[in-house]
């Protein structure tokens, strides 16, 4: 009896534990830039996330929509990925990051080696 118990118990935290560890790092959904100006829907492509404009405030930025905007997001690390990130303001790509704190994702387009960097919240919607 008290090893069916002991046994139950384990296999019950190690469900707990794998149920969690597969929710953390999920930066899939959509989410909402920080000024209210759009919205991106991160993916998973392949091994990696690729995020594509889905809305825009703006009808003079309609033109965005569909546009693919981050590229090859690859995990580096707890609630961390590493790519590219095409701005479509400047038309440029850029050196990417997209960091994940609960429902806030913060994304950044770097240059010279990530010297000079530009970054932006979104909002899980």
């Amino acid at each position: 009896m008290k090893i069916k118990l002991s046994q139950f118990v384990i296999a019950t935290i190690s469900t707990i534990l794998l149920a969690g560890a597969a929710q953390a790092g999920d930066a899939s959904g959509t989410w909402l830039r920080e000024n209210g100006e759009s919205k991106v829907k991160i993916a998973p492509c392949g091994e990696a996330l690729c995020g594509s404009v889905v809305w825009v405030k703006d009808p003079k930025h309609q033109d965005n929509v569909g546009k693919r905007v981050f590229y090859d997001m690859a995990p580096s690390g707890d609630d961390k990925w590493k790519g590219k990130a095409f701005n479509p303001e400047d038309g440029k790509t850029y050196t990417g990051t997209m960091t994940l704190s609960g429902n806030r994702l913060t994304t950044a387009g770097c240059v010279l080696g990530g010297l000079i960097c530009r970054s932006v919240s979104w909002n899980r919607q």
